[in-house]
């Protein structure tokens, strides 16, 4: 019989530890850890890998266009990663983890997408956790799924069954909805704690690198908009996707955030129906006739990916309390938000320690790259002012703490979507040879500069 071994693994962060503390030293957690069993076996949930041996880095092969599985819905294949060859879609043999709000639509996502992989005659087996199988097919009829023959449908929590069904049903990808309800019976603990978790997702990755499956597990997110469970989920897996959106609204995106396969960002846009998700290229972006020119308003393109973006920051300044002004922000960095209004006060003669700040990016898009600083700088500025830039005129750079504005990469792509969707001008830093010159570019190199273009 194999001998167990006792050990404590951190909830938040994951690390593991031969005895109890009652702080993590890696990410200063308080009362994180939590004890786990492992057993010494070396095969888990019946999957085994064949001895491998070293070779020299001349003696391995190369495969750069690997077969990938498309679903046929582009703004998800392209999320999922672009071959070589241009091929798009999941690569046979990864692990995929889909985190997202409850209610959001993770489970309409991937129910459309396992539609369109068994519809283009790859096999897939989606199993539900959290609804029957009768429910699950109700569910594909309402979106326009049907019945392919290739999709099989297993409601079941216990990890050790559904690696015997995929053993028997062979299939090219598994859908796992959710890991966070999925169990192992070797471990004694409840479904979604930190050893369920460790042992289920090592035994899923297992199962995709000795088969050469395809894996995708679904994962809840925390209020703070972070992967359920400890970190290790994310340092396992081969792709991590971020599903976002309101529930009260109808945009969706999903947003990789790791990718083994692909590019880091990237962005695939969608909009909830009561036919489930529908594809959306390009529709986040903020033409020039959509835009209200107005005080608190400007549009920046951004880059997510592969992808440039015109989106709308939005600002707005109210009567606070020196001491206690309040700073808030969606879809924006809060701590680039302090540093913008700190930038605005030294540099841009505005006071503001007194006045609260919001400030909201138009659709549930996500800025991440500091190329929305002076978007941003110029939206609080002008509401704070009163005044707003012109119609058609859109804002690009990066702001550092001594007033400079800072130049951005992927400049040609940032003018080209700018000019298709019809802007005739843009503020930014220098630019070289980049400019396009169906669009007037005007150069701008410190804050003071920048806001002289507030109307």
């Amino acid at each position: 019989m194999a001998k167990s071994k006792q050990n404590y693994a951190c909830r938040s962060c994951g690390s593991l530890f031969t005895k109890w503390l009652g702080r993590c030293p890696d990410c200063g957690g308080w009362d994180t850890l939590e004890e786990i069993q492992e057993s010494g076996t070396g095969a888990r949930a019946g999957w085994a890998t064949p001895p491998s041996e070293a070779r020299s880095i001349a003696e391995v092969g190369t495969d750069p266009n690997v077969a990938r599985c498309a679903t046929g819905m582009n703004e998800f294949d392209r999320v999922l990663g672009v071959s070589p060859d241009g091929g798009i879609g999941i690569v046979p043999g990864s692990v995929l983890l889909v985190g997202g709000e409850p209610g959001v639509g993770k489970s309409t996502l991937l129910l459309q997408a396992a539609g369109g992989w068994a519809n283009r005659g790859t096999r897939v087996l989606y199993v539900s956790s959290e609804e029957s199988a009768e429910q699950v097919r109700l569910r594909a009829q309402r979106l326009g799924v049907g019945t392919p023959a290739e999709l099989f449908l297993l409601a079941e929590t216990n990890l050790e069954k559904i690696s015997e069904q995929a053993r028997k049903v062979k299939p090219a990808i598994v859908l796992i909805d959710s890991i966070q309800m999925t169990f192992s019976h070797e471990i004694e603990s409840a479904p979604g704690s930190v050893a369920q978790l460790r042992r289920c997702g090592s035994d899923l990755v297992m199962l995709a690198k000795a088969t050469g499956t395809a894996v995708v597990l679904v994962g809840h997110v925390t209020k703070d908009g972070q992967l359920a469970g400890p970190r290790l989920l994310e340092h396992l897996v081969d792709a991590v996707l971020y599903f976002e959106g309101d529930r009260l609204g109808a945009t969706r995106i999903v947003r990789a955030v790791k990718n083994r396969y692909g590019a880091t960002l990237e962005l695939g846009i969608f909009t909830m129906t009561g036919r489930g998700l529908e594809q959306l290229p390009g529709g986040a972006s903020i033409s020039a006739e959509r835009v209200d020119a107005g005080p608190g308003a400007v549009v920046c393109p951004v880059v997510h990916g592969s992808r440039c973006v015109l989106a709308e920051v939005q600002a707005l300044t109210a009567t606070g309390f020196l001491g206690s002004a309040k700073r808030k922000s969606s879809g924006l960095d809060t701590s680039r938000l302090a540093m913008i209004i700190a930038v605005l006060e030294q540099h841009g003669g505005l006071r503001l320690a007194d006045r609260d700040v919001f400030a909201q990016t138009v659709g549930g898009m996500r800025i991440v790259e500091p190329a929305a600083d002076l978007a941003l700088l110029l939206a609080i500025a002008g509401a704070e002012r009163g005044k707003g830039l012109e119609q058609g005129v859109c804002v690009v750079g990066e702001v550092s703490l001594s007033g400079r504005i800072g130049p951005v990469g992927q400049a040609d792509m940032r003018l080209t979507e700018a000019v298709r969707l019809g802007y005739r001008r843009i503020l930014g830093p220098e630019m070289g040879s980049e400019v396009n010159s169906a669009i007037d570019f005007v150069p701008v190199r410190s804050v003071a500069a920048a806001l002289e273009h507030l109307g």
